[in-house]
Parts: C-alpha cells; structure tokens; sequence
C-alpha cells in the first residue's frame, strides 16, 4: 500500500492529520495541533515509528468496538485509528498501517 498523509487546517486554525490507505480509507487520525510544524513533526513520528509492532496499543470501546492507538517511543499518542466491529478489522487496519505510514506523500490542504 502506498497511501499518503493529508495536513487539513480547520475552521479554528488549528491542523491535523490523517494518514489515508490507496482506497482513501482513513486509517489513523491525529489530535489538534496549533502550529502546523507540530503536525509535520507528527506525520514524521509516525513515518518512525508505524513499522513497530510494540507502538501499537490494541483498544475496545464502551460500546464493544475495536480501534488503536498508535504511540511514540515517550508513550505519547500520535495517532488514533477509527472504531472498527471486530478485532481482524483492527488488525488489517494496523497492517496498512504498517505498510503506508512510511510513505513521503504529505497532501498539504493548508
């Protein structure tokens, strides 16, 4: 999967990430950054640390549903995927994780 990275600004300037799979699904979503430097340097966390099997917190929700966080090596979230109905959804999330979060290509809609 090659997928990429969108950098959106939203309506109260702040920015945020999501990293895309090839069918435009998204796969991981950042927190609200107030400066757009801090979300380029969170793209690039995840570019670092995505391949790591160990920066994968596996979650369930209230309501039954599986999801992840994907976290850098202070412990700190970088990104959190959607809520899916089983955990082999959230795993083959994790796998496109994997697989397009090393990819240089950042759709800056800023």
């Amino acid at each position: 999967m090659a997928g990429w990275f969108e950098l959106n600004k939203s309506k109260d300037d702040q920015f945020r990430f999501v990293l895309k799979s090839d069918d435009n699904e998204i796969l991981l979503s950042s927190e609200l950054y107030k400066v757009k430097g801090s979300a380029t340097n969170g793209i690039q966390s995840v570019q670092s640390n995505c391949s790591d099997d160990a920066r994968y917190e596996l979650k369930e929700a209230a309501n039954g549903k599986f999801f992840f966080n994907l976290k850098a090596a202070n412990h700190q979230i970088i990104g959190t995927s959607l809520m899916y109905a089983t955990a082999d959804a959230r795993e083959a999330a994790i796998a496109l994780t994997k697989s397009g979060g090393t990819t240089a290509t950042i759709k800056d809609h800023t």
